[in-house]
């Protein structure tokens, strides 16, 4: 049955789970200013070591349905480094308990915000509950950056594009997305594995897209790219001036972003693209969750999408083409709200798409 004429389903609650990214103390400032004080050493300590509860960051309204809350933002007391560097049974228990809460406050589905997601194997290692739907958001996402891909890779100065992080969730949906449709581009896929990174080469390969496909599990490669896409899961960048050509194009994927803030100083030719925010200027958030107001990341879109649609289906484990379709049909059947392609933002400052004569400009 075509995605527009899909029978309706009734909407459900939805819940997003976030967390205190690098610099901890901005972060939960957003919670309540004068907690922007406390020192870096002592976040670290009492989210360690206190039993400091889950909270709720913000409220999400839709207008075209009746007053009250569609879903909450639900904060993780768990820094972006704990996540990935604690015992996992510590940070499971964490995210247990927010999920707990969110289904105190009503949420029948529950989006894993930022590094929830590979915290807890995509999901897999939650436990199940009865009712309860969870998403990583991670095919949204993947939708959403192959639109900002197509947008970049004109104004590129050439037509080789490398994905570092091709492995992920939203990595390896984002390249499969690009062998059904593909840019025209020369793919370079990066990633630490080189059995997965030789896996997924080869099934690019089989689909016969007539895209030219290597692999590397070192970065040096990305010198080569002229547009380069980072969907990494660290705490600290990855990418550095030093990885960069003349003139690069950088779409950073990325919570907390993965790509150096001295790039912004150090190499004035390269444009870098905040990547994965959505325009939703139907939805009405009512909290800080560090976008400027109408944005959102692409993630939490996923779980606004899925619970006005109704959807009762798990999107956990590795992302998929067929849901990032079914989220594309969706985002089209909620396009009185938004779900497109925000204009873009550059470390978090609004600037142009650039045009193809940047290239022209830069030689």
């Amino acid at each position: 049955m075509p995605a527009d004429t899909e029978p309706s389903r009734p909407a459900r609650k939805f819940a997003f789970l976030v967390h205190p990214r690098a610099d901890v103390a901005s972060d939960m400032a957003r919670i309540w200013r004068p907690l922007g004080r406390v020192p870096a050493p002592a976040w670290e300590w009492g989210l360690r070591r206190l039993p400091v509860p889950p909270v709720t960051l913000a409220t999400v309204h839709r207008e075209d349905a009746e007053p009250g809350p569609a879903g909450w933002i639900v904060v993780v007391p768990v820094g972006a480094r704990q996540l990935l560097a604690e015992d996992r049974r510590w940070v499971l228990g964490r995210i247990e308990r927010a999920v707990d809460r969110a289904q105190r406050l009503g949420a029948e589905i529950v989006g894993l915000g930022a590094l929830t997601a590979p915290a807890t194997g995509a999901g897999r290692l939650l436990r199940e509950r009865p009712g309860l739907t969870l998403t990583t958001g991670n095919a949204f996402t993947a939708h959403l950056t192959v639109e900002a891909l197509r947008r970049l890779l004109p104004a590129a100065p050439g037509a080789h594009l490398a994905i570092v992080g091709a492995t992920g969730s939203v990595g390896s949906c984002v390249v499969r997305l690009l062998a059904d449709e593909p840019l025209g581009a020369d793919l370079t896929l990066v990633a630490r594995g080189a059995r997965r990174l030789g896996d997924l080469a080869a099934d690019i390969r089989e689909r016969d897209a007539g895209i030219a496909v290597r692999t590397s599990t070192s970065m040096d490669v990305v010198r080569d790219a002229d547009l380069v896409l980072v969907l990494t899961s660290a705490v600290d960048a990855v990418l550095t001036s030093a990885h960069l050509k003349t003139g690069a194009i950088v779409l950073d994927d990325t919570q907390p972003r993965n790509t150096d803030p001295a790039l912004q100083t150090e190499r004035p030719d390269v444009l870098v693209i905040d990547g994965g925010i959505a325009a939703i200027p139907g939805i009405d958030v009512r909290g800080d969750i560090g976008l400027p107001r109408g944005l959102a990341y692409a993630c939490l879109c996923e779980t606004m999408l899925m619970a006005f649609d109704g959807g009762t289906e798990q999107a956990i484990g590795e992302a998929s083409v067929d849901h990032a379709v079914r989220m594309r049909d969706a985002a089209r059947r909620f396009a009185h709200l938004g779900f497109t392609l925000a204009d873009p933002l550059s470390f978090g400052r609004p600037v142009a798409w650039p045009s193809p004569a940047r290239e022209a400009v830069l030689s």
